[in-house]
């Protein structure tokens, strides 16, 4: 049976020294490409299909994560369904940090991609810094917590940049996308497999599975004149939403009943 957590002493008040985020298992990869598919076509949708456009589609998704964030700091440990909402709203609102530039303010994808690329390396550089560690098992207080949800929105502008960079203008389209950046994953997993450092191999899989998940959303739902499936940004993301919803909750039945209540 798991003992009681340990306690350590922050600046703002006694933390239980259990990580709040989960980890990397084969559920956390699969749930975390369909959040990042539900970016994609999400921010699609609220933006264009319903008219919202992209400025108040920009407001009310800032605004629930902003709501979300707060919750999840609230938290004393990891609960499934809080923190994948968390994510699911950071990945619609990276996408929008990203095509607001492109598509707002004219910057160019090869900028924005090295200019959100040297910001996450700068926020490492911090982060090791300050904690000497960015390990995703040691998020145990708020400030690492802080440096965390800060690098996953980084890692989704970050992607959304360079997977938009890599199959419009580098014309690798949604199919080879996909391809191209799944097998960079399972590059990853290979070379983590053979020794690889752990930390960095997390990291850079994290990065990857936004193109990923962004080239998997248009290939399902554009038309097939644009070289998709045609299932629409509707029928994507309310598949998508759906496994997403499934796989948290199968996860959350699976956590021990004692950490269901400390939660």
């Amino acid at each position: 049976m798991p003992l009681e957590p340990h306690r350590i002493r922050t600046t703002a008040r006694w933390l239980p020294t259990a990580s709040k985020v989960p980890a990397a298992t084969l559920a956390f990869w699969v749930i975390k490409l369909l959040a990042t598919t539900v970016g994609e076509t999400g921010a699609d949708y609220l933006a264009k299909h319903i008219g919202l456009g992209a400025m108040v589609t920009g407001l009310v998704t800032g605004a629930l994560l902003a709501l979300a964030l707060v919750w999840q700091f609230r938290q004393k440990r990891y609960v499934p369904w809080i923190y994948w909402l968390t994510v699911v709203l950071l990945s619609v609102v990276g996408t929008q940090v990203t095509d607001a530039l492109t598509d707002g303010l004219g910057v160019s994808l090869c900028a924005s991609t090295a200019a959100f690329g040297a910001m996450l390396a700068v926020l490492f550089a911090v982060w090791f810094r300050v904690e000497r560690t960015l390990s995703i098992h040691t998020i145990v207080t708020r400030r690492r917590e802080a440096f965390y949800w800060g690098a996953i929105l980084l890692t989704f502008a970050l992607g959304t940049a360079a997977g938009d960079l890599a199959t419009e203008e580098l014309a690798l389209g949604f199919r080879l996308g996909v391809l191209v950046f799944g097998g960079l994953i399972a590059a990853i997993a290979l070379a983590h497999r053979f020794g690889a450092n752990a930390v960095w191999a997390f990291w850079l899989a994290y990065i990857l599975t936004r193109p990923l998940g962004a080239s998997l959303g248009d290939l399902m739902s554009q038309s097939a004149s644009y070289g998709g499936l045609g299932w629409g940004t509707v029928s994507t993301s309310l598949v998508f939403l759906v496994v997403i919803a499934a796989l948290v909750l199968g996860v959350s039945a699976r956590r021990a009943p004692h950490e269901r209540d400390e939660a």
